[in-house]
């Protein structure tokens, strides 16, 4: 039976990228009087659900997504989180 699975993916730079945007943010930071802000790291965020038949078929396609479009894997790094919601019927056939 297929299984229906909520994603959380956290990506972000490597350590030795530089983060312009990052910099941008600490020094707006420091301007309105938050001096005590060291570094910023800027990164994205994806939530999304997917079909699969087991948890590790959904990691596989997590996987594959992320290192074919949803990081630059050159320059960043990710992860996700993984969680079953709920029993999805399958259904075969027209109606």
């Amino acid at each position: 039976m297929t299984q229906q699975y909520h994603a959380k993916i956290y990506v972000t730079l490597r350590p030795s990228v530089l983060d312009p945007a990052g910099t941008a943010v600490r020094s707006g930071l420091s301007h309105l009087g938050y001096d005590n802000v060291e570094q910023i790291r800027i990164g994205k965020y994806i939530e999304l659900t997917l079909s699969a038949d087991t948890p590790q078929a959904a990691e596989t396609q997590l996987d594959r997504m992320c290192d074919q479009l949803l990081a630059n894997t050159v320059i960043e790094n990710y992860r996700f989180e993984l969680t079953a919601v709920s029993d999805v019927p399958v259904t075969t056939g027209a109606a």
